[in-house]
């Protein structure tokens, strides 16, 4: 039997001042050598993005005027993981276990050790998850089984996301970009979150795990986010000039078929009924749904079907228009937002549900008001 597993603080870090959606390309930079096609692409499908989505603001680790980067993911993931502590009144000594999750990494050591490093713990068990925008989710489900098997005692649960890296100008063979490379443009930003498990309920803020969910539903998928890198390093020069690094986005013509869609509903609204199933959480008690996706027609779309199993209409929460979207840490900032800006009566839920487009991997969790 898992023992109960609370949190005791949590924390967002978001770099720099609020940046308007208009001024984008003022920091990741104009793509002046893309062909002349792309360029008119852009110009004529920002303002569509600009209604289509629901982010007006992006955080950026970038100084505009220097083009240099102020953050990285681990400084960043350490700002939050220190004001997380910070919250939960504990000292970096006090975690043995650090769980970091980001969309993926290409350096060693890994940045959980990194992390663990930089807030000077000498030794704790640490993992590194790298899983799209499930990482954060499963991150956090690691930490939960781990504590709540009596493994572990207080755990850093810690994300975060350098979009800006892969989208300025400067990094894209901006001759050989496509559609599909520029989508993530327009609504991927910098951040960082971090909350903290604990199994002391003196501990705890209020608010203890009750669930926490992971599943692969890709096998026979298609990727719909993906680079063209292979499982193996390449010579820099190389994977340069064949634009291998990109980063592309493929949904386009692609939201109304088998691959988002079911005979009996979405993927997205399946998997949470399926969450919900396993741990038998009545989705009226759910006083707030976290939904993490930037296109608001989405959104309303899994709205529309959360309503048919009983989820109220005001428990939809996204607060993506005013903190941004950076992807994975999303699962903890949003939650971090929710804890310390709404107010709970007993037994009242917090749920969070996350489908990603890479190979269709989905998490989701349940925080229970104690």
């Amino acid at each position: 039997m898992s023992l109960p597993v609370y949190i005791a603080g949590s924390a967002t870090f978001l770099p720099g001042n609020k940046v308007p959606f208009d001024e984008i390309e003022t920091f990741l930079g104009e793509l002046t050598e893309a062909p002349l096609s792309i360029r008119r692409w852009i110009s004529a499908t920002h303002p569509v993005m600009k209604e289509l989505l629901d982010v007006k603001y992006f955080h950026y680790a970038i100084d505009p005027h220097t083009r240099e980067f102020t953050e990285d993911n681990i400084t960043m993931s350490v700002k939050a993981a220190n004001a997380a502590l910070d919250s939960a009144g504990l000292r970096p000594q006090d975690i043995d276990l650090i769980c970091y999750g980001s969309p993926h990494q290409d350096q060693m050591p890994t940045a959980s050790v990194r992390i663990q490093e930089a807030l000077g713990i000498e030794t704790c068990d640490e993992l590194s998850i790298h899983a799209n925008c499930t990482s954060a989710y499963k991150a956090l489900y690691l930490a939960h089984t781990l504590i709540g098997a009596g493994k572990n005692r207080n755990a850093l649960v810690v994300s975060s996301n350098m979009a800006s890296s892969q989208l300025r100008a400067e990094y894209y063979n901006q001759k050989l970009v496509d559609k599909e490379s520029l989508f993530l443009r327009w609504f991927l930003c910098d951040g960082a979150g971090a909350v903290i498990l604990t199994k002391d309920r003196n501990r705890s803020n209020g608010f203890g795990v009750e669930y926490t969910f992971i599943e692969s539903i890709g096998g026979k998928k298609p990727s719909l986010m993906f680079d063209k890198r292979p499982a193996l390093w390449l010579n820099p020069k190389v994977e340069f000039e064949k634009g291998l690094h990109h980063v592309r986005q493929n949904f386009r013509n692609e939201l109304g078929t088998s691959s988002f869609q079911e005979k009996d509903g979405s993927v997205f609204f399946n998997g949470l009924r399926r969450m919900l199933g396993e741990c038998n959480v009545p989705p009226e008690t759910i006083r707030y749904l976290q939904v993490n996706m930037p296109a608001r027609h989405i959104v309303d779309s899994i709205k529309d079907e959360c309503l048919t199993i009983g989820i109220k209409p005001n428990a939809f929460y996204t607060r993506l228009d005013t903190l941004g979207y950076c992807g994975p840490p999303m699962a903890l900032i949003g939650l971090d937002n929710i804890i310390r800006g709404e107010k709970f009566s007993k037994g009242e839920r917090i749920a969070s549900f996350a489908t990603e487009a890479s190979k269709f991997m989905q998490a989701g969790y349940v925080i229970r008001y104690e």
